[in-house]
């Protein structure tokens, strides 16, 4: 007895799960890696990103989610060859099936990321990037700038310098940035710049790029170059996330080629409110100083010694009236004395009877009188020596011997002149001197050159 067997039919959507089922359980489809170039693709910002991935005899659909598109570090293209990561299910609404990316970056570019890392290194090593940076001229006359005469960048960096420091040179030292010839043509316009020596800051930029089209900047002959430059270096290349192994070894790294500009020259408006401030700072203190100056001049003129000059020696006179007094009575004292011994002698002869006697006595009244008369004499000397030694101190003390040697001062209105500034033309004047004053009129006022 033949039993057949009733069939089965399955329902597409069963179909399709149960295919579904075979790819995501397969081990050998959930880490895929694949090479291939971009197809169908259409930048979507902001969102996930479908496109196909082909070779020359088959292609496949491929998907890669927005929060994994916004880890790639470059821009896709239609044709770009790429490497890509990632795992293959089907989609079950078209039952077709394609990969989920999860990682992708250009078919190449490992190897030249392997380079730049062995440089950078390398160039770690020596110290080349923590070498002393060379300070940027603050206020540059002339700025070398080291890129395409075509791009972007010198028409960023002139506008900028124009706008912020219009004073200062931007020369461009035009070089090809990309391509196997760049890195000898940059090297050769930093040769150039450093053999004119007229500079004072030097641009070295380009505009950004994939690695490939900035390799030049990663070039070791490149790099030491810009080390040895003597001029500080500002360097510009690629957008602000590339950073090549020129930004590491300048002195500085712009983010832009604006940002260079910036860096490279101050504003010179700012500058010029900056001096006017210190300026003004200068002028205060000098005015200030000034006014103390002027009240300590002040505070001179308005001193006894000037008013009132005679108050300087009067001490001494009182010391010398105090003395000559001293002096009369001593010598009269001493007078008394001298006529009270002649009396006593006098009286004695007189009661002597002898002529010898006598005559003794007036030997001795003679002899005292000589001796008398001397020694009255050297008093006299030597009090009269002491009196011209006092004066004479008193003497050199005294203005008015500045005035007796032929010297004098003028007064306006009372007022001490001391410099000619200080007169004027037709002005009256009184010219005081030794014996009196003299009344006169200035005619005209010569300065000497060198109060100038």
């Amino acid at each position: 007895m033949l039993i057949v067997a009733e069939k089965t039919y399955l329902t597409v959507s069963a179909l399709t799960k149960y295919l579904k089922r075979k790819f995501d359980v397969d081990p050998y489809l959930s880490r895929v890696y694949l090479t291939g170039e971009i197809s169908n693709f259409r930048m979507r910002p902001h969102a996930h990103q479908y496109f196909s991935l082909k070779d020359e005899h088959a292609k496949i659909n491929a998907i890669m989610f927005r929060s994994a598109f916004a880890k790639v570090k470059f821009q896709p293209e239609e044709g770009m060859k790429v490497l890509i990561v990632g795992r293959i299910s089907l989609y079950e609404a078209s039952g077709s099936y394609q990969i989920y990316v999860e990682k992708m970056e250009p078919d190449g570019v490992g190897a030249l990321y392997q380079a730049y890392e062995q440089l950078k290194n390398k160039l770690a090593a020596e110290g080349i990037f923590n070498a002393p940076k060379k300070p940027l001229c603050r206020f540059p006359r002339r700025i070398a700038v080291v890129t395409s005469p075509s791009g972007a960048v010198i028409k960023d960096i002139m506008t900028t310098v124009r706008r912020r420091y219009p004073i200062a040179q931007i020369v461009l030292f035009p070089t090809v940035v990309q391509g196997a010839d760049a890195a000898p043509d940059i090297i050769a316009r930093i040769k150039q710049v450093e053999q004119n020596g007229s500079f004072d800051t030097l641009i070295i930029g380009r505009g950004g790029g994939s690695i490939e089209d900035l390799w030049p900047f990663n070039e070791e002959s490149v790099a030491r170059a810009i080390f040895a430059c003597p001029l500080p270096v500002i360097s510009s290349v690629g957008h602000e996330t590339d950073t090549t192994i020129a930004d590491l070894v300048a002195d500085v790294r712009a983010a832009t080629p604006t940002a260079a500009a910036e860096l490279a020259v101050p504003v010179l408006s700012e500058e010029i409110i900056k001096i006017e401030q210190l300026r003004l700072r200068l002028y205060q203190n000098l005015r200030s100083k000034l006014q103390l100056k002027k009240q300590a001049v002040q505070k001179l003129r308005n001193s006894y010694v000037f008013r009132q000059p005679g108050r300087l020696y009067e001490g001494y006179l009182q010391k010398i009236d105090y003395l000559k007094k001293q002096m009369q009575q001593a010598l009269q004292t001493n007078l008394n004395k001298k006529q009270r011994m002649q009396t006593q002698l006098l009286m004695r002869l007189q009661k002597q009877s002898q002529t010898e006697k006598l005559h003794l006595l007036l030997k001795q009244v003679a002899y005292l009188e000589q001796q008398l008369n001397r020694l009255r004499m050297e008093y006299f000397k030597n009090k009269h020596q002491q009196l011209g030694t006092a004066v004479a101190q008193l003497e050199m003390l005294s203005p008015l011997r500045i005035l007796a040697r032929g010297y004098g001062y003028v007064t306006v209105a009372g007022r001490v002149v001391k410099q000619a500034a200080e007169l004027k033309p037709d002005e009256k004047i009184a010219f005081q001197m030794q014996d009196g004053s003299v009344t006169a009129r200035v005619l005209s006022i010569t300065e000497d050159e060198k109060n100038d």
